[in-house]
């Protein structure tokens, strides 16, 4: 029951959309928890805001908008600069959350330093335009809905496995964790153990020296 929970969080998260608000200088970044040889759409368009009628502009042409993804171990998967409104993907190599970053490259376009970015990240086979597929390849309808099942239970499989690789992940750092705690407390135990001997031998000294004993 709770591995099918999982599985509809991830359903449910591979397919988003958002807008948000970014200066003529500024990146956004955002992290996708992505499993290994997925791949990755992300549609976009940017507005700007026009101050004669206080509103923001269908397009804006001329904005170019620079795209750089970061894998789990901060390797570049892409980085490049496109038009003010396209897409771009990916395919990622190795499992884990990787670092989808957007800023402009162009600040003669707007005066008014702020661009809204309307963002649609899919994930897996959220991405797959099976229309161009079915064109492409000549398949009939119910060929088309086995290979969209097909690519179903593959993308499925591989969130399976990264949620193992995960809860192995977080086993050895717990692991880790405890083992460090349970060191410092025998650490601490044998200071003051030390401690205690060393001072008692100490008055046991200076106890004698006194020829109190």
């Amino acid at each position: 029951m709770q591995s099918l929970g999982v599985l509809l969080v991830f359903l449910i998260s591979a397919c988003h959309g958002l807008y948000f608000h970014i200066g003529e200088t500024q990146k956004k970044c955002f992290i996708e928890e992505i499993p290994d040889e997925t791949m990755v759409v992300g549609n976009y368009k940017v507005q700007v805001f026009d101050y004669s009628v206080k509103a923001y502009m269908p397009t804006a042409p001329g904005v170019g908008m620079h795209v750089e993804v970061k894998d789990p171990v901060n390797s570049v998967v892409l980085s490049r600069t496109y038009a003010s409104e396209g897409r771009f993907t990916f395919t990622s190599h190795s499992a884990g959350e990787h670092v989808i970053c957007l800023h402009s490259n162009s600040s003669a376009w707007f005066s008014s330093g702020q661009l809204r970015v309307h963002l649609d990240i899919q994930v897996g086979e959220h991405a797959v335009d099976y229309q161009q597929i079915q064109a492409k390849d000549k398949l009939s309808e119910l060929q088309l809905r086995v290979r969209q099942l097909l690519d179903q239970v593959e993308q499925i499989t591989k969130e399976q496995n990264y949620q193992r690789y995960r809860e192995e992940r977080f086993r050895q750092t717990s692991e880790s964790t405890n083992q460090r705690v349970l060191w410092w407390s025998i650490s601490q135990t044998v200071i003051l153990l030390v401690t205690g001997f060393w001072q008692m031998k100490h008055l046991k000294s200076f106890f004698e020296a006194k020829k109190l004993v």
